[in-house]
Formats: structure tokens, sequence, C-alpha cells
């Protein structure tokens, strides 16, 4: 959160303790232990992966116990005693998982039985990650990993229905949660301590080496002079930030500075300067190459290649930027604002006083990533290649700037690393009990087959998580639950398809005799589509699962795969925006000195591109590959929410009136409608002359009084 202290500066609250002394100079030793043991195993695995997940864990748990204390909030925080039990907490931690990963061989070597030791070591790291957990993101997760262990392991078996657990012993428990594939120290850990950790590490290096300041000189270059170029200056550069950053409400503190103002000064109203700065900031969350981290962590999810991910997610992460420029665009035609006077800045000085610090490592890393290296291979020579070009630019990097973002890239990753960690806890039981397949089944259920109330249900429930979680963390507890429901949905459409149009193999058709042999006879013959929905909608997972591998071609069936964790992905930003959470437009909110909830309307409004996107995921082939049905989609998309951008906001080139409104609205919607080319080109063409005409001024198309 952020605050204005008396002479108008922004300033930064944190929950976190301000040392100084000894105890500061120890937690900046333990950040260059963490960023420089992290870049060095990147490129010399000389651990484990288990072993550097430890070593990740127990860096940040005792970063974190001695940055977050245990009551913030009470006169105790600064005294001996609070600060010695938080350090025995971080040891403890340390301790603990240290131990656990000594003893991994020996424990096998028995059978798998935890020795008594074992078992202390287990439990003490289990509470203090939960303990850790809660200072540094709330009672969410710690409730959720106490409900989840007790689920397994005590009253699993209390519950009835689909959700009944026989239970499992409590040595058991302990071992799965070390050890498991989706534990602490699995898969979300491997994540949080190679991709997720070293891009935040070259975000440092990018923002300490002066890109920050270049990507808001480039932006005013390019937009500047355009109707409502304060906005749009805003639109670019935090789509440009948010590659560095990796986090909405970061973003938005360190552009909205500078934006907000200039919005401000530009004629904007507070509340709508802050609210696109928040929609833009989340939107920065999108963008490819790195996407917050996004595509490294669903291409390790779903085993689709990262080129292949960001590839797909260059044209509707361009979409979401072109509705918030629209809606700003738009804005400053109602309010009749001119542009911005020029401040000397063009393309090529913004190019030339800084942009060697952007260009050659965001280039570098793209390269290096198309080329087939690896992620964290790449990010480590990203980051050498941040230090270089930095000394073609006015802001040299040197070993006092390169220590100090070794440190500040730590810093930066405490509450993310031990947060992720720790939802592995939740992770492991939901995988271990059948928890998501139970759950996917659920959402199917609630839907009736129905996708678009699926995704509803998705968008929802991404709501309530983001009220205790990042928007990563989020994404892979929300895909774990949910994403085979929306994958099976999406690729059922072909099945529908097929049994519309009396064109299932024989061989599909004659699964039918396990749940309908009633319905056999009327598979070799056309029927309505509606009925064939109804008919696929019916059919319980024993069914449904082996007809999709039977009919469902490979490459249709990864495109549902990717836009059903893409889907997630999208919906998991929209606590940045959404009220009552709306993180990033509360900190937007602040830095424009406006109200915090109508700001957080305002930002909802300028992010539709967050709910819209996500249903041409699922309906149409924006994802499938294919370049001519993306661009396609792209089109209508562009054109449709710029129609829909002026019916909300009564305007185009003209303000409009109710009629106009009205029209403006059915003809966006008919241009993203998935009913066939034709109605999108009518659609399309019916939007153009709305605008021709409201250029015009036509007085039946005027505002109405």
């Amino acid at each position: 959160m952020t605050t204005t202290n008396a002479s108008g500066e922004i300033e930064t609250e944190s929950p976190t303790r301000d040392l100084t002394g000894p105890l500061n100079m120890l937690v900046i030793a333990v950040c260059l232990i963490l960023s420089v043991g992290h870049l060095y195993l990147a490129i010399f695995p000389v651990l484990s992966e288990y072993e550097r997940n430890v070593f990740h864990f127990a860096g940040f748990a005792f970063l974190a116990a001695l940055l977050y204390p245990v009551l913030p909030r009470v006169s105790l925080k600064k005294s001996c005693v609070a600060m010695g039990f938080d350090i025995a907490l971080g040891l403890i931690a340390v301790g603990g998982a240290t131990w656990m990963a000594l003893a991994e061989d020996a424990i096998y070597d028995r059978g798998v039985n935890l020795a008594p030791m074992d078992w202390i070591a287990a439990i003490a790291t289990i509470v203090a990650a939960t303990e850790l957990t809660r200072r540094v993101s709330g009672l969410v997760i710690p409730v959720l990993i106490v409900l989840a262990l007790t689920y397994v392991g005590l009253w699993g078996n209390m519950v009835g229905g689909v959700f009944s657990f026989r239970g499992l012993s409590w040595e058991t428990v302990l071992f799965r949660s070390i050890y498991g594939d989706d534990a602490m120290f699995g898969t979300i850990a491997r994540i949080s301590s190679t991709y997720v950790f070293l891009f935040i590490i070259f975000g440092s290096f990018l923002i300490r080496s002066g890109a920050g300041e270049f990507v808001i000189d480039l932006a005013r270059a390019v937009a500047g002079k355009m109707v409502g170029g304060p906005g749009l200056v805003a639109v670019i550069a935090s789509g440009l930030t948010g590659t560095i950053s990796g986090s909405a409400i970061a973003n938005t503190a360190s552009t909205g500075v500078i934006t907000i103002p200039l919005m401000k000064r530009a004629g904007f109203p507070a509340k709508f300067a802050a609210g696109v700065e928040a929609a833009s900031s989340t939107g920065g969350q999108l963008m490819p190459p790195i996407m917050g981290a996004g595509a490294f962590v669903m291409a390790s999810f779903t085993q689709i290649s990262y080129e292949t991910i960001v590839a797909v997610a260059a044209l509707p992460a361009l979409l979401y930027f072109l509705t918030v420029a629209f809606f700003v665009r738009i804005e400053a035609k109602r309010h009749d604002l001119p542009p911005m006077p020029s401040d000397g800045t063009t393309l090529w000085s913004a190019v030339k006083n800084g942009g060697a610090s952007f260009i050659i490592p965001i280039g570098t890393l793209i390269f290096l990533l198309v080329s087939g290296f690896t992620p964290t291979y790449s990010a480590v020579i990203g980051i050498g290649a941040v230090i270089v070009s930095s000394w073609l630019t006015k802001n040299p990097m040197g070993p006092k700037a390169v220590f100090e973002a070794l440190v500040m890239g730590a810093r930066s990753m405490v509450m993310t690393a031990v947060l992720l960690c720790a939802v592995g806890l939740v992770v492991n039981v939901i995988t271990t009990a059948g928890v998501g397949n139970t759950f996917s089944l659920m959402i199917a259920d609630w839907s009736q087959g129905n996708l678009l109330l699926a995704i509803a249900l998705v968008a929802v429930a991404s709501l309530v998580l983001g009220m205790g979680l990042p928007v990563t963390a989020a994404y892979i507890v929300l895909a774990t639950l949910s994403a085979p429901a929306l994958a099976g949905m999406i690729s059922d459409r072909v099945i529908v398809d097929m049994i519309a149009n009396g064109e299932l193999p024989v061989g599909a058709q004659a699964l039918f005799m396990l749940s309908a042999p009633e319905i056999m006879p009327l598979l070799s013959s056309p029927m309505p589509i509606g009925e064939a929905r109804e008919i696929v909608a019916a059919l319980p997972l024993e069914v449904a699962a082996p007809l999709r591998d039977l009919v469902i071609p490979a490459e249709a069936a990864l495109a549902a795969l990717l836009s059903a964790h893409m889907i997630i992905f999208w919906l998991s930003q929209d606590s940045n925006v959404t009220p009552p959470v709306a993180l990033a437009a509360f900190t937007a909110a602040t830095i424009a000195k406006s109200p915090p909830m109508a700001t957080g309307v305002a930002s909802w409004k300028l992010a539709k591109g967050l709910y819209i996107v996500p249903v041409l995921f699922a309906y149409t082939p924006f994802l499938s590959g294919d370049w001519i049905d993306a661009v396609t989609v792209f089109a209508f998309g562009t054109v449709g929410t710029y129609a829909l951008a002026g019916a909300l906001q009564g305007c185009m080139e003209q303000r409009m009136g109710f009629g106009m409104r009205t029209l403006a609205g059915l003809a966006g919607l008919a241009c993203l409608w998935p009913a066939g080319l034709a109605l999108n080109i009518a659609a399309a063409l019916a939007v153009i002359t709305l605008l021709v005409l409201n250029k015009r001024g036509l007085p039946f198309f005027a505002e109405a009084a």
C-alpha cells in the first residue's frame, strides 16, 4: 500500500519491520547469498532439485521471520523479546527444512519410516511455514493449510458424499507434505526457485539500470501527442513495465507516480486516471515474453512449450491493451481534452538516452528463449545483458548498482517465495485426495454443460482466492482445481458438432451403451445442436473421458488445455481491479487521492478485457495456433471492444444518445459472438457505419438532453 506524506511525496507502507545496525546487515547478507546462490545454481546445478528448493525456502523463511514481525501493530514489535522470538522462528524453519533434506536417504532406507527427530523437524517446518505465511499474506492460506492437513489425517472420513476420504496416518501425511511431488519442496517450489525468482532478479536489474525511465520516455514519444495522450502513455508504459516488475501492484506504484498526475493535469477525472493505471498495470502480467512469470508456470503445468504459449498470448494481450486505450481515447473525446504539449522527447532521443538498457536485455532474453535455451539460463544471461547494455546509457551499472539490484531482487521475493512453498501443502492434499477431480466434476455439474456459466464460476472462485493470494498462487490453486473441467468442456464442443452433424464414428457410438443405449439409434443422423449439447452434458465421466480420447484430435485437445489454463490465468488477475479487493486500484487511488471504491469500480470497468478475452478463448480458435484464425478473431475483437467501450462511455468521436449507445453495444456484442463469419462481418460494418454517423454529428445520433 502507498501513502502521501506532508510534502506530497508518495511513500510505501509495509507490514515489514525497519531494521538497522547488525540485523539490517544480516538481512542484506542473506539477500545477497540467496540471489547469488540461485544464479549460481541456475548455471551450475551442484544441488539436486529438492535440495535447491529447501535452500530456497529456508533462506526466504529466515528473511520473512526477520522482516515480518509476529505482532506488527503492538508496541512489543521493537522489543528484544519479540525480535528474539522471530529470530528463533526463522532458525527453526531453516533447521527443520535442512534436517529433512539431509534425512531423506535415511528415511527411505528405513522403509519410509520417520525417526523421532524426523517427526520434530517435519512438524517444525510445517508450523513455521504456516505461521510465516500468515505474516506475509494474512489468514487465508494458513487456514487452508490447517483444513487440508487435518482433512487427510483426521476428519476426511467424517465427510459424506463425494468428498469423503478414508484418511492417512499422520506419518504418511508428514512424509507426503515434505517429500511429495506437489508438496512444500515439490513442483511449485521448483517454479518459485527457478522461473519466478530469477525473473524477479532480472526485473530488479532492469529497474536499477534505469529501464523504467526509458519506458516512460518511450511512451511519451509514441503516444504523447495523440488524443488522450497522457492516458495512452500510462497504457503503453504500464504494459512494458509489467514485463519488468512481475507485479501489478508494484507496476502501479512505480509508473503511477508519473502517469496519474500527468493524466490529472491533462483533465482526466482522478478516479478515471487511477483506474487507467490500475487496469494497464494489471495487463502487464498478460504481456509476453514474461507474463509475470506466468508463461513459465503455465508451461510447467501443461507441458506445452514456452514458445507456443508466448506466441499465442501476444494477440490477446494486445487486444486487452487496445480495450483500455479505447476507453482512454473515448474519455478524452467525451471531455474534449487536447493532446498533451510536447516536452521535447522524441522516439530517437528516448532510445538514445536509455533504450539500450531495456531493448538489448529484452531482445536477448526473447532470442534465447525462442532458440530453445531454458528460462533459467536465459534469465541469467539476460541479467548479464542488462549490466553490459547499461554502459551504453547515462546510468552505467557498477559494482554498487549490481549489489543493490541483487539485494532488491531477494527482498522483493520474500512474500512470494514463502507463499508458493506453503501453497504446496494445500496442492499436495488436493492431488492426494482427488479433490481437484471432484471439484472439476462439481463445476461441470453446476454449470449443466454450459461453458459460459463454468467460466463465471471460475471467475468468482478466482476473485475469492485473490483476496488472500498473489495472482501466481491463485492461478496455481485454481488451475489444479478447475482446469480439467474447463478443458473437457471446451473439447466437448468438437463432440457436440460431430453428433449434431451425424458424424460420430461407430466405435465412439458404442461407448453410449454404458450410459444411454436408447440414444444410440439417434447418433447416426443429424440432430439439432441444442439436443446434441444436452446429450454430451449428461454423459458421466467414465464415458466422457474415453470418448474425448477417442474422437478429439491431439491438436484440438492441446488447444483446449491451453485455452483452459489461459482462461484461469487471465481471470486470476481480476482481484487487482475488481472490488471489494482491487489491490492495484486501491494503490492507484492513494496516488490519485481519489475514493478507493469508486476507483475500483472505474478500474473494473476499464479492465473489461479480462472477462471478454477469456470468453473468446473458450468459444473461438484464438489460441489454436492458426494465425489466420487468430488474426480474424483479433480483428473482430478490436472492432467489438471499441463499440462496447463507446456504448459504456456514451461517446465515440462525439457524445451519443441512448439509441446509438444501444445500437453500438449490440453491434459490439455481435462482433464478438462466435456464430459465424457473416454475422461478425455485418456487425463490424454496423460499427463502422455508426462511427461515421457519430463523427458527422447527425441530429438523431446526438447526445440525449
